[in-house]
């Protein structure tokens, strides 16, 4: 959490782990259970009304991301205490959830859910036994996982700058929590957009999505932009010449050659990250493996 007027990182510094992270899940998960996650956890479900009490309503909270990510329905222990986190959770067999909570929620009832989201997806890459080594990029996983399984567009909402005053909860970027989220608008068909409560939220995930349509248009994608199609063919003809045999495409491109004959080119998924391979032989369509994303392609 980050609040009290400290600068709030933006951008995408971690766009590598974060799109590492969606390949990740779709690896253990595989399609068929990603599918499962199609309608993010509702607005209604976590809303905190002031005069609600302080525990059962987090209790409550805690229920509806448990429901969201299909964990056993337990009992929830919900506490606050002075910490220097937003929250912390006891990863155990369970069954019941146990969570400590910044005593600061107290006053901010609005963004528990956000924590709890955060928390309880712990609790499921924990029992899912899906990790990065090292925690800032195992945090980042949590978030990314979040966002993308329908719990962590309020982890977004909770970024909020007024004045002085400015907060950010989880380890992304406004942005890059916005590009997580487009990437799951984009797949599920759904727009998180109209539950936006803080216009820098709505913001991030503006800017995060033009970032995440980017990636639509990497060639060798049929999208891709004449500026980035003219580099593709140039690195094309370099794979073709048995004299540049080897030389690998620009930095940063995506795509690479193998071959020479028959010449194949392999791209990232744009919507999972995982590695495509087909021939180049012009305009065709690729299926992903992993995500049976249907690609239009000129190669």
């Amino acid at each position: 959490m980050t609040t009290g007027g400290r600068e709030i990182e933006h951008g995408y510094p971690h766009l590598d782990t974060v799109r590492a992270a969606v390949h990740a899940l779709f690896k253990r998960l595989s399609y068929d259970t990603v599918s499962t996650f199609g309608t993010s956890v509702l607005p209604v479900d976590v809303a905190f009304d002031e005069t609600e009490d302080l525990h059962l309503g987090a209790q409550r909270v805690a229920r509806a991301m448990v429901r969201q990510l299909h964990l056993p329905d337990a009992r929830a222990v919900i506490t606050f205490r002075e910490m220097e986190h937003a929250a912390n959770v006891e990863l155990t067999a369970g069954p019941e959830y146990f969570i400590e909570l910044n005593e600061r929620f107290t006053k901010h009832r609005k963004d528990i859910g956000a924590a709890l989201a955060h928390e309880v997806m712990h609790v499921y890459l924990h029992r899912l036994d899906l990790a990065f080594p090292g925690t800032r990029d195992n945090e980042i996983l949590t978030d990314t996982a979040a966002a993308y399984l329908g719990a962590g567009w309020l982890l977004l909402d909770a970024y909020r700058e007024h004045g002085p005053f400015s907060q950010k909860l989880g380890y992304l970027t406004p942005e890059e929590f916005g590009y997580v989220l487009a990437k799951r608008a984009r797949f599920f068909g759904e727009d998180p957009a109209p539950w936006f409560t803080s216009p820098q939220a709505y913001d991030a995930y503006t800017a995060g999505a033009a970032r995440a349509r980017q990636d639509l248009r990497r060639p060798p994608l049929a999208d891709a932009g004449w500026a980035a199609r003219l580099r593709y063919a140039k690195d094309r003809r370099a794979a073709q010449d048995p004299r540049r045999a080897g030389r690998p495409p620009a930095a940063g491109e995506g795509y690479a050659f193998e071959g020479p004959s028959p010449l194949r080119v392999s791209f990232p998924c744009p919507a999972c990250h995982q590695r495509i391979r087909v021939p180049v032989r012009g305009r065709l369509q690729a299926r992903c493996g992993l995500c049976k994303t249907l690609l239009d392609c000129d190669t």
